[in-house]
């Protein structure tokens, strides 16, 4: 079914929004080049065809471990295993490019994301997380408290956000201008309430909301929180301020690709109080990249190019008595192989296992049916120069731009951690589908101009010249980008039951803490690997 422009626009922009660029024939605007990029959408779907393959004997292979996914677990998996000197593992990864939602690409400019773009810089008790970064060379020792210090060219520098409100940039993402006394109140009450979870301990003496999830309190008060939604909550807390309102549920799209009523209260909590050592201090500061979460990717890829099959989708995975047989497809060459290991461990999205795992496809577990993923799309926009802004005390072109009346997450500049403040630029253009209804099936029923049209008309609101200074748009959707953390799902069981190995099967990745981040999948893998070294 083809659908007119109106109706594309409408549908990720708003109606009143759509007609009215409709109606300033902003179509007949210069168009860019450019192309829809990254994940192969038809081999990834092989995974549902359930395939029964037969390997030819000579091409099975004996290897001690076999680590499926090459996402952010999968790569700190093998880092885990070469730090504990266990070298005979083999890594297999579907598509052609390393690091899932942590990829980036280069540029004759600089490097840019193409999914997560910032590590918060961990606090002293994460200390393997801590571990890699000294190796990257990232510190520079440790505070009075002992805090680690990141190098200062590392951590986001100034000015860091901004927010585009009826025709102008303000700093920020909090809402000031323009806000009413009753606005100012119930700010401030939601800040007495975050406080509140920040400095709370159970009988343990637990957070409420740290990173690693893991760490967090199953304390019956805390975990309540995971039965209602985050919308509820401030409405039982008697917020009605349309800024709190929007500033919560910006943060729910951001870090979970959730609006506020579809995302658990117990994470939207965690998402203002998990890293904030104590009341009244700033949250953790961003380390960042141009190329975004790229750099911790290809610092991990560089140690084990050598055990690391891309373009290899795992068909099968059988576990037995005494080990697991992995079938795998180059899907290059069409070539079947066999890995025969004592173990493996599963890094990709847990809802695959039920298409992976030969035992899960006979009997689903229930457990792995709670796990829900969202899409969303992501356009890198390559501009010739800088938007020009449209009045002389607009806020300046900040790291992270965000446009109030949008759907979208706005935009990061990436030329910004360069200190390139002039000239041509990349901003990284970040779309969520927010778990909305046949989101997968209007993503991918779309084509690259259609897309890049959403984009472009989206960035008008904020900057008339965007069409004349774009020159390029490549565009990459993610039919699975991340978990959601949906009401009663936190804490129903569902994670744990996931957490523990199956057979010889080890899992690893960002969804077993419900939480899509670079934290929690690197947690995971440094549990799994250690589940396996330490049994040997």
């Amino acid at each position: 079914m083809k659908f007119t422009r109106r109706e594309i626009l409408s549908a990720f922009l708003g109606l009143p929004f759509a007609l009215a660029a409709c109606r300033s024939n902003s179509e007949k605007n210069p168009f860019p080049d450019g192309e829809i990029v990254g994940a192969n959408v038809n081999v990834g779907h092989l995974l549902r065809e359930n395939r029964r393959v037969e390997v030819p004997a000579n091409n099975w292979e004996k290897v001690k471990a076999a680590i499926i996914g090459g996402g952010i677990a999968g790569l700190a998996t093998a880092w885990k295993f070469q730090k504990e000197n266990f070298n005979d593992f083999v890594l297999l990864e579907l598509e052609n490019k390393i690091g899932g939602t942590a990829q980036s690409e280069t540029s004759n400019l600089v490097g840019y994301p193409w999914g997560a773009h910032y590590l918060p810089v961990p606090f002293r008790e994460n200390t393997e997380l801590i571990s890699l970064l000294d190796e990257m060379n990232l510190t520079e020792g440790t505070s009075q408290n002992g805090e680690i210090l990141v190098k200062e060219q590392f951590l986001c520098r100034e000015p860091e956000e901004r927010v585009f409100y009826k025709g102008r940039w303000y700093e920020n993402l909090y809402l000031n201008v323009g806000a009413s006394e009753e606005d100012k109140r119930q700010f401030g009450e939601f800040q007495k309430q975050i406080d509140f979870w920040i400095n709370w301990r159970d009988a343990k003496g637990r957070r409420a909301f740290v990173v690693p999830v893991a760490n967090c309190s199953t304390d019956a008060e805390a975990v309540a929180l995971d039965k209602i939604s985050f919308g509820d909550w401030l409405r039982s807390k008697n917020f009605t301020s349309e800024r709190l309102f929007w500033y919560c549920d910006y943060a729910t799209r951001d870090d979970y690709g959730l609006k506020l009523d579809q995302t658990s209260a117990w994470a939207g909590l965690f998402y203002f109080c998990s890293r904030v050592r104590k009341s009244g201090e700033e949250s953790q500061a961003f380390i960042t990249f141009p190329e975004g979460n790229g750099r911790f990717v290809n610092h991990l890829h560089d140690k084990i190019k050598d055990k690391t099959k891309l373009k290899t989708i795992a068909l099968e995975i059988i576990p037995h008595e005494t080990g697991v047989d992995v079938v795998c497809l180059n899907t290059e060459t069409n070539e079947l192989k066999g890995f025969h290991c004592e173990k493996a461990v599963f890094c990709a999205p847990i809802f695959t296992a039920n298409y992976l795992i030969r035992d899960y496809r006979t009997n689903p577990p229930a457990h792995v049916r709670e796990f829900e993923h969202n899409a969303w799309f992501v356009a890198n926009l390559f501009l010739k120069d800088r938007p020009k802004p449209q009045f002389t005390k607009d806020f300046p072109l900040a790291w992270d731009n965000v446009l109030y009346e949008s759907p979208s997450l706005g935009y990061v500049n990436s030329t910004h951690q360069k200190g390139i403040d002039y000239g041509a630029t990349i901003l990284t253009y970040y779309y969520p589908m927010c778990a909305e209804e046949n989101a997968r099936a209007k993503l991918f029923g779309l084509g690259w101009k259609d897309l890049a049209d959403v984009v472009l008309t989206d960035l008008s609101r904020a900057h008339k010249d965007i069409y004349q200074l774009t020159e390029k748009i490549d565009i990459m959707r993610w039919g699975h980008a991340m978990i959601s953390p949906r009401p009663n799902f936190l804490w129903n069981g569902a994670r744990e039951q996931a957490q523990t190995p199956y057979r010889n099967i080890h899992f690893a990745h960002s969804d077993l803490s419900g939480i899509a981040l670079f934290e929690e999948a690197f947690y995971h893998a440094m549990r799994a690997a250690g589940e396996i070294v330490s049994a040997r």
